[in-house]
C-alpha cells in the first residue's frame, strides 16, 4: 500500500510539474521575426543593487510614463512564479522593432520636479539598477553614477556629485530571423547633474544598433552561465567540493569501521554459550533492550515532524530531478517558485500518509489531531513569517509584496489541493494497518537513566551531530547564497546534487554513531535525540546566515534584513525537519538491526 501510494503521488507530481513549469515564452512564441516586426519588450523592476529583495516597479521612479509614447505590445500578465519572484512587467518605454537601427531619438522631454529629482538622487546614491526583458532576454543597467568630492583641509566636505544617465544605447545581436543577445550601454557624457535641489529639464533619449552574429539560437542563454563568476572558478569550485567531500567521507568511513568493530565485539560478548548465559551480567545497550522501543513522549508531535520531514525530502528530490533535466535554465523567470508551490501542494499527501501511518504504528488514536498538527507544523510558521514580511513589503511599496490576487490563488491551492491531499494521505495511512516492528518487547515500567556527563547531553550531541554534515556543505553554501541573495547565477546542479547526497550520508552515519553511544550509556530515550541531532545541521546553516550577511554581503536596511533572516529561518527550519527525519530513520534501522542480533529476554 505504501509503495503504490508513493509511486502514484510521484507520477502525478512529475506530470504536473512539467505541465506547469514549461511556460516561459515571449508573446512571439517561436521567437521568429520579420524586419519591422514589434518585439516584446518589458520593463520589470528597479532597486538597490545590494538588496535583491528590495525592488520596486520600474515606473515608481519618474521615468517617461507609458502614456508618453506609442506602445505596440500589450502589457504582459505575470504568472504565479513571476509574481513570487517580484516581477512586475509593463511595456518598456522604448521602441525596438526587429532590424530597425535608430540614431539617438527622444523618448520624452519632461521637467523633473524637486521631489522627482530627490527620487533619482536617492536611487543613484543607493546604486539602483533596473531590469528589463527583450524577447525574454534579461537586460540590466544602472540609473546613474556619483563622484565623491575630496575632503578639504578641515575635513568638512563629504558631498557627492550625482549624475543621471539620460541616454541609453541598445546593441542587439541577431541570427537570421531570431534575436540572440542584447546589450545596454549608457553614454557617460549624456548625463544630467542632480546634485542641487532644483527643478531639472531633461530629454530622455535612446539609440539602437543591430549586428549579425553566427551564434545559434539554441545557445543564446549560455552566456548567462559562462559570464557568472561560478564558471570562471569552476575548476577551483570542483576541487574544493571534491576535497571537502573526500575529507568528510574518510572521517565517516573511519567512524563506520570503528563502530562496526565495536559492535562485533559487543555481539560476541552478548551471545555467550548457554552454560554461561545465566552468569552473564547484562550491561551497555543490551541492558536496556526492554526500554529502547518504548514510544517517545509527545507522539503526535513526533509523528507530525516525521511526516513533514518526509514531504520536504520528497520535495527536494523532485526539485533536483527538474534541475538536472534542465528546467531551471538561467533566467527561467519564476520556474523555481512555481515548482516549489506546485510540488509542495501535490506532496502533501505524503506528509499525511507518513504522519498518520507512523502515528498509528506507535499506538496513536486521534487521527484528526495528527492531521491538523501535520498541516500546521511547517506551513503555520511559514504563513506567519510571510504575513509579517509581506506587510513590511507593502509598507515599503515594494514588488516583493504579493498582490491580493496572488494571495488568493495560493489560498485556493492550499484549500483545494494541499488540504484534501493531506486528508486523503492521512486516511490511507490510518487504514494501512501496518505495525511497528520491535525486535524486543517493552517493559511495563521504564528503567532509570543513569547520570550522564555534560558531553552526552542533548545540546552537546546536537552540536557534534550538526558540525560534520555542515562541514560537508559549507563551501557550497556560499555559492547558493550568492545566487539566491545576490546576482550570481547558479547552474551547476550536478555538484549540488552530489553535495546533497554526501549530506544525507554523513547525517545518517553521525546519527547512527551517536545513537550507539547513547544506548551504550544506557540512555534509552533516543527517539527525539536522533531527530534533534539529525536536524541540528539546520541550526548551523542559520548560523552561517549571520556570518554571510555581515561578512560576505553588502545587504542593508530593515526590509532586506527582515526578508533575509525571515525566509532563511523558514528554509533552515525545513532543513531541520527533513534532516531530522533522515537521522531518525537511519537510527531506527540501526537500532532494529542490533537488537535483532541478540536474544531479548
Amino acid at each position: 500500500m505504501e509503495k503504490s501510494t508513493i509511486c502514484l503521488v510521484s507520477t502525478i507530481v512529475i506530470l504536473c510539474c512539467f505541465s506547469c513549469i514549461n511556460y516561459v515564452t515571449s508573446d512571439a512564441s517561436d521567437h521568429r521575426y520579420k524586419e519591422g516586426d514589434s518585439v516584446p519588450f518589458y520593463a520589470n523592476k528597479a532597486g538597490p543593487f545590494h538588496n535583491p529583495s528590495e525592488t520596486y516597479r520600474y515606473f515608481d521612479l519618474p521615468f517617461c510614463s507609458p502614456g508618453l509614447f506609442d506602445a505596440n505590445v500589450e502589457e504582459k500578465k505575470e504568472d504565479l512564479g513571476e509574481v513570487l519572484n517580484g516581477d512586475r512587467l509593463v511595456v518598456a518605454p522604448y521602441k525596438l522593432d526587429f532590424l530597425i537601427n535608430k540614431k539617438p531619438e527622444s523618448i520624452c522631454k519632461k521637467i523633473l520636479t524637486r521631489k522627482e529629482v530627490d527620487q533619482f538622487r536617492h536611487a543613484v546614491l543607493k546604486d539602483y539598477f533596473y531590469q528589463m526583458y527583450y524577447d525574454d532576454l534579461p537586460i540590466w543597467g544602472f540609473l546613474g553614477r556619483f563622484e565623491t568630492k575630496e575632503k578639504d583641509d578641515d575635513g568638512d566636505s563629504n558631498e557627492a556629485t550625482i549624475y543621471l544617465f539620460r541616454h541609453v544605447h541598445f546593441e542587439i545581436l541577431y541570427n537570421n530571423d531570431r534575436i540572440i543577445d542584447v546589450f545596454v550601454r549608457n553614454d557617460p557624457n549624456a548625463v544630467v547633474d542632480l546634485t542641487e535641489d532644483r527643478e531639472v529639464n531633461i530629454d530622455f533619449t535612446y539609440s539602437v544598433k543591430w549586428t549579425e552574429t553566427d551564434i545559434p539560437f539554441e545557445k543564446r542563454l549560455e552566456k548567462y552561465s559562462q559570464t557568472s563568476s561560478l564558471s570562471h572558478h569552476l575548476e577551483v569550485h570542483w576541487f574544493s567540493i571534491i576535497n571537502s567531500c573526500v575529507t568528510v567521507l574518510l572521517l565517516t568511513g573511519f567512524l563506520a569501521m570503528i563502530l562496526m568493530r565495536v559492535l562485533k565485539n559487543d555481539f560476541v560478548k552478548f551471545t555467550p554459550d548457554e552454560e554461561a548465559l545465566d552468569d552473564q551480567e547484562e550491561s551497555g545497550w543490551k541492558y536496556i533492550h526492554g526500554d529502547v522501543f518504548r514510544y517517545p513522549r509527545f507522539k503526535a508531535l513526533f509523528a507530525a515532524a516525521h511526516g513533514i520531514g518526509s514531504q520536504l525530502f520528497t520535495l527536494v528530490i523532485f526539485i533536483f530531478m527538474l534541475a538536472l533535466v534542465g528546467v531551471f535554465y538561467p533566467y527561467n523567470r519564476g520556474a523555481l517558485f512555481t515548482a516549489l508551490v506546485v510540488i509542495y501542494a501535490l506532496t502533501s499527501g505524503i506528509a499525511g500518509y507518513s504522519a498518520a501511518s507512523f502515528y498509528y504504528k506507535i499506538e496513536g488514536k486521534n487521527w484528526v489531531k495528527i492531521l491538523v498538527l501535520t498541516g500546521s507544523l511547517f506551513s503555520g510558521p511559514l504563513f506567519l513569517t510571510f504575513s509579517f514580511l509581506n506587510t513590511v513589503a507593502v509598507a515599503y511599496n515594494s514588488t516583493a509584496a504579493l498582490p491580493i490576487g496572488t494571495i488568493m490563488v495560493i489560498f485556493l491551492i492550499w484549500t483545494l489541493v494541499t488540504s484534501p491531499l493531506l486528508v486523503l494521505g492521512g486516511i490511507a495511512g490510518k487504514n494501512s494497518q501496518s505495525e511497528f516492528l520491535a525486535p524486543c518487547p517493552t517493559n511495563k515500567y521504564p528503567r532509570e537513566i543513569p547520570q550522564l556527563p555534560w558531553y552526552r547531553t542533548t545540546l552537546a550531541q546536537m552540536a557534534m551531530a550538526g558540525f560534520l554534515p555542515f562541514s560537508a556543505i559549507y563551501i557550497e553554501l556560499y555559492y547558493i547564497f550568492s545566487s539566491v541573495w545576490g546576482h550570481q547565477i547558479y547552474t551547476i546542479y550536478s555538484i549540488l546534487f552530489i553535495v546533497f547526497i554526501i549530506l544525507l550520508i554523513v547525517t545518517a552515519f553521525v546519527n547512527v554513531a551517536l545513537t550507539y553511544f547513547q544506548l551504550a550509556a544506557e540512555d534509552h530515550e533516543w527517539w527525539w535525540r536522533s531527530f534533534l541531532c539529525g536536524g541540528s545541521t539546520g541550526l548551523f546553516i542559520y548560523s552561517y546566515c549571520v556570518f554571510f550577511y555581515h561578512a560576505r554581503s553588502d545587504m542593508y536596511g530593515f526590509m532586506q534584513t527582515s526578508f533575509f533572516f525571515g525566509y532563511m529561518a523558514c528554509i533552515c527550519y525545513g532543513f531541520f525537519l527533513m534532516l531530522g527525519t533522515v537521522g531518525f530513520r537511519a537510527s531506527l534501522i540501526f537500532v532494529r538491526h542490533i537488537y535483532r542480533s541478540i536474544k531479548c529476554e
